[in-house]
């Protein structure tokens, strides 16, 4: 028997890439898990620029000048250091517009491939700063984990995908969710945030229980 564990998520949302670690740090206790994964889209910021922002201004224009984006990023950076994540704040210049990465996230699903897209993205932008909203960008990443880059250069210079990933970001939003990381288990349970190893442990004991049952 398996259970279903949608997630939704934007791969340049810290808490997002805390919460994977943490979720992923669970599965591996627990190697016959029953969850299949499947991520969704979410974007942080649906109104960005194409072209996306230079990261300092978007951050304070967020949180209201330097002093609220450092306060608003203090927990960020505890929070990572404690799930062993490496953030390179310094590296990251320009918060990127994320349509494109999640067409990337949705095509690697097709091949078998999302939870390395996932992977990849994250990596990119939080360790090693690089601007997943380019598409160069994206077609080195798709190569990285073995997708064919030339044809995903090739889409996304069309429009494929993107109103099919704006659609489900809104009917996320109208099902009432506001905030990512969203994990929604067997279509039925939603647990926001990233929840930490221990917590994903019990959910998954218990589940596994309630599946010796049925």
């Amino acid at each position: 028997m398996t259970v279903k564990l949608d997630i939704l998520s934007d791969p340049i949302c810290p808490w997002c890439y805390i919460g994977k670690t943490h979720l992923d740090k669970a599965l591996a206790q627990i190697p016959d898990h029953p969850f299949v994964i499947e991520w969704h889209p979410f974007q942080l910021n649906p109104d960005m620029p194409a072209g996306g922002m230079d990261r300092r201004e978007y951050l304070e224009r967020k949180f209201g000048g330097k002093d609220g984006a450092v306060r608003a990023y203090a927990p960020v950076v505890e929070n990572a250091k404690q799930a062993g994540l490496n953030i390179n704040f310094e590296a990251m210049q320009r918060t990127p517009n994320t349509l494109d990465a999640h067409r990337l996230i949705h095509w690697a699903g097709i091949e078998g491939k999302q939870q390395k897209a996932v992977d990849a993205l994250f990596k990119a932008y939080f360790e090693e700063g690089r601007d997943i909203g380019n598409r160069e960008v994206l077609g080195d990443i798709a190569d990285g984990i073995g997708m064919d880059a030339s044809v995903i250069l090739k889409l996304l210079k069309t429009d494929n995908d993107t109103q099919d990933i704006r659609d489900r970001d809104s009917h996320s939003r109208q099902m009432g969710v506001n905030s990512v990381p969203t994990f929604i288990v067997a279509n039925k349970h939603a647990v926001p945030g990233a929840q930490p190893p221990d917590l994903w442990v019990k959910v998954i004991g218990e589940i596994m229980e309630q599946l010796k049952k049925d």
